[in-house]
């Protein structure tokens, strides 16, 4: 319990002024690679010691593939870097991995559509210009993906970080719950585009989110074998595993996980009965971690319910800033999830097994991910939208 009085608002700003001769804003750009004091190719090597041998060489297929692959799958890297040079010392929770498509759509517990951050595997207390940084940056390789003229980029960037200003500018002298209450429906973010590309962008968010459910993924992803939904196989993104493998991960880790869950969501997701459970391949820098499919049946046979474990490591920024204060990485993770997001999932939780710690959300529930080649002709227009959420993620927290 604290019993000291917050800082005041005058004291909040001197902060911030002292701030900038820790670090001169006009040197917040800077970085040398021969000052970098580290080994990429090491560093990224340095993450295989926790995960599966078998799928590394997928996973270094993936970031090989291209320049955005690899960006995608080095925050490690650039977490090294950014450590290398001087940060302000204005500590946020960190989303860890604020690139551009880490910021997405999905369902709010009460059904609406949301714009928000949504990966959360690197969240720490850290330097508010490291996510700043990773964004900015990000806005450059996806625009070099998709052939971009270079003042194409640079306006993306202009536009996202001036709409991360502008939007902190306004949550500084904004109420504590004003802040917390204030979110990005899907309405909203239709406005950040031209009235000419708003009637296309509506139209996929619609289409993505009538099939991006739990029903949706059973209709693609599960047959019935000897009477019984089986997911799918379609190696190597998914595996079966056998019925041992499963009564393990049901006993022990979702038995865990049941217990994080507050009570009413617990009594929810007692409903359910475990069907089948497969290994699952995802992303780029996740691939290596064990990621488990598991798929629930509810009380009427056609009622199903896809949860994805995930296995989760120390953030890659705990070797430059602390340690997490959470035992359980999963724990961290959710955590992050919670005070970062306006609206979290109802089932996100957390488990161990076998040493590992894990966490565990809803598969899909009309997560809709863009992709480059879908942002980049509106890359200014989305990257306003992008600077302005990562604004809120730091004002809540920071």
């Amino acid at each position: 319990m604290r019993h000291d009085l917050a800082d005041t608002a005058a004291e909040r700003r001197a902060s911030g002024k002292a701030a900038r001769k820790r670090v001169a804003r006009g040197t917040l750009g800077y970085w040398a690679e021969a000052e970098r004091g580290h080994d990429a190719l090491e560093t990224v090597l340095a993450q295989n010691q926790i995960r599966d041998p078998g799928l590394l060489p997928i996973r270094h297929q993936r970031m090989a593939a291209s320049p955005w692959n690899y960006y995608r799958g080095a925050a490690a890297v650039m977490a090294s870097d950014l450590a290398s040079v001087p940060d302000s010392g204005l500590n946020v929770q960190l989303c860890g991995d604020a690139h551009v498509l880490n910021f997405g759509l999905w369902a709010t517990p009460e059904r609406n559509l949301a714009f928000d951050l949504r990966d959360f595997d690197e969240t720490l207390p850290g330097p508010f210009e490291w996510d700043v940084k990773r964004f900015a940056a990000s806005l450059v390789v996806a625009a070099q993906e998709n052939r971009l003229k270079p003042a194409k980029a640079a306006a993306a960037v202009t536009a996202g970080v001036q709409a991360y200003r502008k939007q902190m500018r306004r949550y500084a002298k904004m109420h504590e719950l004003d802040i917390w209450y204030d979110g990005t429906h899907v309405d909203s973010l239709l406005g950040y585009f031209e009235p000419a590309d708003r009637g296309r962008v509506s139209v996929h968010i619609e289409r993505k989110r009538k099939r991006r459910t739990s029903r949706g993924a059973f209709a693609k992803l599960v047959a019935m074998a000897h009477g019984r939904p089986r997911i799918t196989e379609d190696p190597p993104i998914r595996r079966t595993i056998d019925d041992e493998e499963q009564a393990d991960l049901v006993d022990h880790l979702l038995a865990e996980y049941r217990m994080t869950l507050r009570e009413d969501r617990r009594s929810l997701f007692d409903r359910f009965t475990e069907a089948d459970i497969v290994r699952q391949v995802v992303g780029v820098g996740s691939v290596g971690m064990r990621v488990y499919l598991v798929l629930l049946e509810g009380r009427t046979g056609a009622d199903p319910l896809f949860l994805q474990i995930k296995q989760a490591g120390p953030s890659v920024y705990e070797a430059h800033t602390q340690s997490s204060a959470h035992g359980n990485h999963g724990e961290r993770v959710i955590s992050g999830k919670r005070l970062v997001q306006t609206a979290t999932d109802i089932f996100v939780g957390w488990g161990t097994l076998h040493g590992n710690d894990y966490y565990v959300r809803q598969f899909r529930d009309m997560k809709i991910i863009p992709s480059t080649d879908l942002i980049a002709p509106r890359l200014a227009e989305f990257a306003t939208a992008c600077g302005e959420t990562l604004a809120r993620a730091h004002a809540r927290t920071g």
